[in-house]
């Protein structure tokens, strides 16, 4: 591994070497073959091996004085998010040019040759819609707003079974069964018994009328039968029973000669013209379902077709053991293909946003918390640029929240010895030694950050990295959400705001409760003085708490430094590591 690493530093200062051979007003900077590590501006030793260090570079002196052409803008409250043309960024303010000799100051030049040698490809970033497949399985199940019971409202014997087997294709009105009931007969005969001693047309005789004729009705007798009933003047025995959906017989509880009791379920019917499949859909993905998007499935008994639908609904609970969650896709089922119990492999697709930056997954290098690409520059120069990721689209593409445009080109191919490169331009900038007080070494009138101050004594100083930047929405009942992009806030659509994790601190939940609110977004004018329910919707009301004042530090901190080295500091007394003497106090920290 230390070998490879070593290969790769010695190609990265070959290119560094090719890129500076015609560069004027040169310092040359030295290091050692067996531990390219060891730079310095000056000839002598390696100190590990003791090899005599050999030229590596030249540095270019004072670039020429001209006009300077801007490049692009770039944002000065998120850096990654540029621009062709003056504009404002998300947050709406001005975005600020950067200059071409700045944009180039840190790109690596590489020959024709070298490139065919590393075999460096690039491929164009894009802009088209942010689409993302959801890959997933699951199982096919009847359609619950498609079932219907077959029950009778009486108790009686069954006397003949007209439908006496299970999976059996019933449609709506056709008798399913004929039962005797006493309670049914004598509701026949007292409806009978009223038609003979009622024929006259007084009210109280039509009232004893419609009062049995509906107590035939709420037996579930039909029309027809009481009408049939009406003409002959003959009470039936028995009750024929008829079905009242169109549809398969899913289970049947009973038999010729049983008796039955009212509410007792005999039949169970589904309609499968329509079936649900429930499909198990992992957290992370849960965020990019939407209802009504397209669903694809396919079973293992026809692999040479697929069935279409439509994502109908997300389940609100996630299992504990699977950590899935579950969602409801509804297709369409001519010919009944689709069984209810068939495992089935389920594609569905999400088109999130309809123009988005994407970029090939295998362009970017990936470390830690850091996603870099290499930016191909005109002139055969690249450029290493930091970018934030969104979505991991399909195609192998990644959406670029911020951090490169649509039509550059980028690296997908050889990176890591672009990689190297890049670090050894980093280490040869920290050797630059500085000219004035306070400056960081290669930047002239910025301030040092000496290794010694933050602990680590005798290396190279490291300029201080800028606080990363999170977005929160303004509203304070949703300030608990952190994002780590800019957008609007999916609760109730404001802008997110961009804040450092520092005084993200001073806005988190926590210290005095100002009042209880709705976490509804259209019933924010609720407060209340203590928890409960929303008086409008019944939610649980959330806490707003009372955002703690500012801590201010009124102590100076105390800097040492070297009298000989000033660009040595460090946060207490002890010896400069380059000639031995002893730290002074920086008289501007003294107390």
């Amino acid at each position: 591994m230390k070998q490879t690493f070593s290969i790769f530093i010695v190609l990265a200062a070959m290119l560094w070497l090719a890129g500076d051979a015609h560069s004027e007003n040169a310092k040359t900077l030295y290091t050692c073959g067996m531990h390219p590590q060891i730079i310095q501006d000056h000839p002598g030793n390696c100190p590990i091996c003791g090899m005599k260090l050999t030229p590596i570079r030249k540095q270019a002196g004072d670039a020429t004085a001209g006009e300077r052409k801007i490049q692009f803008y770039k944002s000065t409250m998120n850096p990654g998010e540029t621009s062709p043309t003056p504009a404002k960024d998300s947050m709406g303010m001005d975005m600020v040019p950067v200059y071409e000799e700045a944009a180039d100051s840190s790109a690596i030049a590489v020959d024709a040759a070298t490139m065919q040698n590393m075999n460096l490809r690039t491929a164009v970033v894009q802009a088209g819609p942010l689409r993302k497949t959801i890959r997933t399985v699951g199982a096919i199940d009847y359609n619950e707003t498609a079932l219907a019971d077959v029950t009778t409202k009486f108790r009686g014997w069954v006397e003949k079974l007209d439908v006496d087997a299970t999976g059996q294709l019933v449609h709506r009105g056709e008798p399913m069964f004929e039962i005797y009931s006493p309670e049914l007969y004598s509701a026949e005969v007292e409806y009978l018994q009223v038609l003979k001693f009622g024929s006259t047309n007084d009210s109280a005789t039509e009232t004893l009328r419609d009062t049995a004729a509906n107590k035939l009705k709420f037996f579930d007798v039909p029309d027809a039968q009481i009408a049939e009933l009406e003409k002959s003047r003959t009470p039936l025995k028995t009750l024929p029973v008829s079905a009242p959906i169109s549809g398969f017989v899913i289970e049947k509880n009973v038999v010729a000669g049983q008796m039955v009791d009212a509410g007792m379920k005999l039949y169970r019917l589904a309609d499968l013209g329509i079936v649900w499949v429930i499909a198990q859909i992992y957290e992370q993905d849960l965020a990019y379902l939407r209802l009504g998007q397209e669903a694809v499935v396919k079973v293992g008994s026809m692999p040479d077709r697929e069935f279409r639908g439509r994502v109908t609904f997300v389940y609100p609970t996630v299992d504990e053991k699977t950590r899935t969650a579950k969602v409801r896709l509804e297709f369409e089922n001519p010919g009944y293909f689709l069984k209810p119990g068939m495992f089935v492999s389920a594609i569905i697709h999400a088109q999130l946003e309809d123009s988005a930056v994407l970029v090939p997954d295998e362009a970017v290098l990936r470390s830690g918390a850091r996603n870099t690409v290499f930016v191909a520059l005109a002139g055969g120069k690249f450029e290493a640029r930091d970018v934030v990721l969104g979505v991991e689209a399909e195609h192998s593409m990644n959406q670029v929240i911020s951090g490169l445009r649509a039509g550059e080109r980028v690296v997908t191919s050889g990176q890591f010895l672009l990689d190297s490169e890049s670090q050894l331009q980093e280490a040869i900038e920290k050797m630059r030694g500085p000219t004035r007080w306070g400056e960081t070494p290669g930047e002239p009138g910025t301030p040092a950050n000496s290794s010694i101050a933050d602990g680590s004594r005798g290396r190279s100083p490291h300029p201080a990295e800028p606080e990363a930047v999170v977005y929160v929405c303004p509203m304070p009942e949703h300030v608990s959400i952190i994002y780590d992009h800019p957008g609007n806030c999916p609760i109730c659509g404001m802008a997110l705001v961009p804040v450092t994790p520092s005084a993200l601190q001073k806005i988190q939940p926590g210290g005095k409760v100002l009042y209880y609110t709705c976490p509804m977004p259209e019933h924010a004018s609720v407060h209340e003085d203590k928890p409960g329910k929303c008086p409008l919707c019944a939610m649980t009301l959330i806490p707003v708490m009372e955002q703690p004042a500012p801590q201010t530090n009124s102590v100076t901190k105390q800097l040492y430094y070297c009298p000989m080295h000033p660009e040595v500091i460090s946060d207490e007394p002890g010896i400069c590591p380059k000639c031995g003497m002893d730290l002074v106090l920086k008289p501007d920290t003294a107390n």
